[in-house]
C-alpha cells in the first residue's frame, strides 16, 4: 500500500537530480533520433562515441536518406546490430524527408509512425528534444515503479505508462521522466540498490532494502 505522495516522490529526487541529464549526447530533434535508435541494446557512451563522426557525415535527415547503406553501416559498426540500425535510420530519415518536410515532427501520433521509432523511443524524444509533457517508461522506470516504489502493478509498458500519468500531475512529467531514468540507472539499480544513499528510502516499501 502506497503512503507516500507525488510531492513525497519530488521533493526526494531533487536532492539526487535537481536538474536532471540525459546521457545521450545531442544538439537537435534530428541527432537525438539517430542516438536513441543506436542506444537499442548498445550502452550510451559506445553510441557518444561514434556519433560525432555520424552527424560531421550526416549532419540532418536528407543526407541520411540521400546516403548509401554501407556508408550508415560503415559508420555505426562498432554498435550491437549496427545493419538493421543503419536500415532503420535511413528508413526513419526517409520518412521524415518525405512527410514532414526533414523536420523531426513533435507529436506522439506522428513520431511513432517513424521506422525505428517505438513509444519510449518516442516519449524520451518528446521529453528532451522538444520539453514536451510525456512519460518515459524504460527498464530503469519499469524497475522503479514496479518492483521497488510499488506506484504500478502494470505488467507491460502501457500500463506503467497510465498508472505514471495518473499518479504524477502533468505539469511534473518531463521532470519526472527524465529523474526516474536516472534515478534507476544510478541509485536504484537492479542489483546491489544504493538504498543507504537514498532520499527515498524512507517512504520506500521495497522489502528487500541493501541496507
Amino acid at each position: 500500500m502506497k503512503t507516500f505522495t507525488e510531492k513525497d516522490i519530488i521533493e526526494r529526487l531533487k536532492k539526487h537530480f535537481p536538474e536532471p541529464w540525459i546521457d545521450l549526447k545531442f544538439e537537435n530533434p534530428y541527432q537525438l533520433v539517430v542516438a536513441t535508435i543506436l542506444a537499442a541494446q548498445t550502452t550510451d557512451k559506445k553510441v557518444n562515441e561514434i556519433t560525432p563522426t555520424f552527424f560531421q557525415k550526416f549532419p540532418d535527415p536528407k543526407s541520411v536518406a540521400d546516403a548509401n547503406l554501407e556508408e550508415i553501416e560503415s559508420i555505426i559498426k562498432s554498435v550491437n546490430y549496427y545493419k538493421r540500425k543503419a536500415k532503420l535510420i535511413k528508413e526513419c530519415c526517409q520518412k521524415v524527408v518525405k512527410d514532414f518536410g526533414g523536420n523531426i515532427p513533435d507529436t506522439m501520433e506522428e513520431l511513432v509512425k517513424l521506422p525505428g521509432i517505438g513509444r519510449k523511443t518516442a516519449s524520451v524524444i518528446l521529453v528532451n528534444a522538444f520539453n514536451k509533457p510525456a512519460i518515459v517508461v524504460d527498464t530503469h522506470v519499469r524497475r522503479v515503479a514496479t518492483q521497488r516504489l510499488k506506484i504500478s502493478n502494470g505488467k507491460t509498458p502501457e500500463k506503467i505508462e497510465k498508472d505514471l500519468a495518473k499518479f504524477f500531475s502533468k505539469e511534473n512529467w518531463i521532470y519526472i521522466s527524465k529523474a526516474l531514468v536516472l534515478f534507476g540507472r544510478y541509485i536504484c539499480t537492479a542489483k546491489n540498490p544504493k538504498c543507504k544513499q537514498c532520499y527515498l528510502s524512507d517512504i520506500c516499501p521495497y522489502e528487500k532494502k541493501n541496507l
